[in-house]
């Protein structure tokens, strides 16, 4: 098998799996006891806190350990909504649903959401926040980068029109952190989101940084855990795994990411030179060293990643949260995407463990399998396959 779905999931690397097993064999104490088996399990989430605050340059006690992005996200919009700092929102329109569902909650709610366009690069604007914002704006939240086709987005730039106007800037930015680097406070933005599962870590477990200062309020109550703003017993062995992520993520960024890019350039090159009326979405220069999103004219993605798939290639045509809803991207939709264009798309995200030998075998299985259905396809007169 070849897996090149690696925005929607990662391996857990060998070194994670290591770090966790002890605390499901060995220290399975509850971190919020005071004996030792207790104690223990509690210095060790302290300590995958501190390697999970070193990747993004953070301080530990400004990372709240939750679920994973799409809780962190929940927790930053209704956490500053909950404040009653105003009643306006300002997102992207091609955010991940873990945003846009909780903003779509709060417009029914009498909350007013307003929702940047982005290019045929799927880029947002800064000029078009400045326009937006109001003295009711209480947050803004922009993805750091996409999970469907890889664009970054100018964050920093954002981040100082927020602050000129005193609002709470928000980015998830499951797609970025451990593929390239991220400075919480070179950014100077207030909340931030990690998922472990995306960086070989384990699923159910990820973080929200919340700048120091800053003052939201939980989602969930009970015994008080996360210094109050997370209840409930702690997952201690996805913790730890997180935190050992985190650490090889960061110690390994250079590395990682000489390779994704290799792989990357290796897999455009080939199929824009060898499958013709091909394009590749997303920004030329501005995107996650990962990602490679297509449109191959003429073929339906679902039957592309149907027939790939019998090929033993493991492959997507966006969100894996939504895939199995079967609707068409928003995100390509609001780049101005045809319909021909949305249902023809195919995103091939890279990872540390794939070779070069599987990028090969996936361009000359793709090759074959887009030649297969353009030759039953409605569109072969008008592009003449």
């Amino acid at each position: 098998m070849i897996y090149l779905d690696n925005a929607a999931s990662t391996p857990v690397h060998e070194k994670v799996i290591e770090e966790m097993l002890p605390y499901f064999r060995e220290q399975y104490g509850n971190p919020s006891s005071i004996h030792k088996h207790g104690r223990l399990a509690n210095v060790a989430i302290q300590n995958a806190r501190k390697r999970i605050a070193s990747l993004i340059n953070a301080d530990s006690n400004e990372i709240l350990i939750t679920s994973g992005g799409t809780e962190s996200n929940n927790t930053a919009i209704y956490g500053i909504a909950s404040q009653n700092k105003g009643k306006h929102i300002i997102t992207s329109s091609i955010e991940h649903d873990a945003i846009l569902e909780p903003c779509k909650h709060l417009e029914k709610q009498g909350y007013r959401i307003s929702f940047l366009p982005v290019d045929k690069h799927g880029s947002t604007n800064p000029e078009d926040l400045k326009k937006e914002i109001s003295s009711d704006t209480c947050l803004i939240t922009i993805m750091y980068a996409n999970n469907e086709v890889g664009t970054i987005q100018p964050i920093k730039e954002m981040v100082q029109i927020a602050k000129e106007k005193n609002i709470a800037f928000h980015t998830d930015a499951v797609q970025a952190v451990g593929k390239i680097p991220v400075d919480v406070k070179d950014l100077g933005i207030d909340l931030l989101s990690i998922s472990s599962h995306k960086i070989n870590g384990p699923k159910g477990v990820g973080a929200l940084y919340v700048k120091k200062g800053v003052k939201i309020s939980p989602l969930i109550l009970g015994g008080g855990q996360e210094n109050g703003f997370r209840s409930g017993t702690e997952n201690v062995a996805s913790i730890v795994g997180f935190g050992m992520a985190c650490e090889l993520s960061k110690n390994n960024m250079d590395v990682n990411t000489i390779h994704l890019k290799k792989l990357t350039a290796k897999l455009v090159s080939r199929v824009l030179q060898e499958i013709p009326t091909t394009t590749i979405n997303g920004h030329p220069d501005m995107r996650t060293p990962n990602n490679t999103h297509f449109t191959f004219l003429g073929v339906n993605g679902e039957d592309l990643i149907i027939k790939l798939d019998e090929n033993k290639i493991s492959a997507s045509t966006g969100s894996a949260c939504s895939v199995k809803i079967q609707k068409a991207s928003h995100v390509l939709k609001a780049m101005g995407f045809s319909h021909e264009q949305v249902t023809g798309s195919l995103r091939l995200t890279v990872g540390i463990t794939n070779t070069e030998q599987e990028i090969d075998e996936t361009v000359d299985t793709l090759k074959k399998v887009v030649q297969e259905l353009r030759a039953v396809s409605p569109y072969k007169s008008k592009y003449n396959f």
